[in-house]
């Protein structure tokens, strides 16, 4: 089970925005900026529902490209993240629909963060909206 993840981004500023405005329809939010005096100076973040385990760090952006997929509890919020993460500046990677090669229900949608990062939202249980 993985506790969190952290990840250096070339715009802190940038990259927040995208992601405060794609994670809300997951309802996944910004909880904890971490003080300047605590990161040696550095931009520091983490999202999540109760506990922060998504970090974003404004350094050394990381290199080579991530695949992140987030559990949608519903269809509709695969769609909701889609087009938040399109509005929020985000790239299309695939639009929501049905990945019946993962499985039957598997439902999901694909987008690039601003560094080119593959976010993904899903949801296993496509009859349910």
């Amino acid at each position: 089970m993985i506790d969190h993840i952290t990840f250096g981004v070339s715009d802190f500023a940038r990259s927040t925005r995208f992601y405060d405005a794609a994670f809300g329809p997951l309802g996944v939010t910004r909880l904890f900026d971490v003080p300047l005096d605590d990161a040696d100076g550095l931009k520091v973040t983490g999202y999540g529902c109760d506990t922060p385990w998504f970090w974003l760090a404004e350094e050394r952006a990381t290199t080579g490209l991530l695949h992140v997929a987030l559990r949608a509890s519903t269809t509709a919020e695969v769609d909701a993240f889609h087009r938040a993460a399109l509005q929020a500046g985000g790239a299309d990677n695939g639009p929501p629909g049905l990945r019946p090669h993962y499985h039957a229900d598997y439902y999901a949608a694909f987008v690039r963060d601003p560094d080119g990062h593959n976010i993904e939202a899903v949801c296993h249980r496509a009859r349910v909206t």
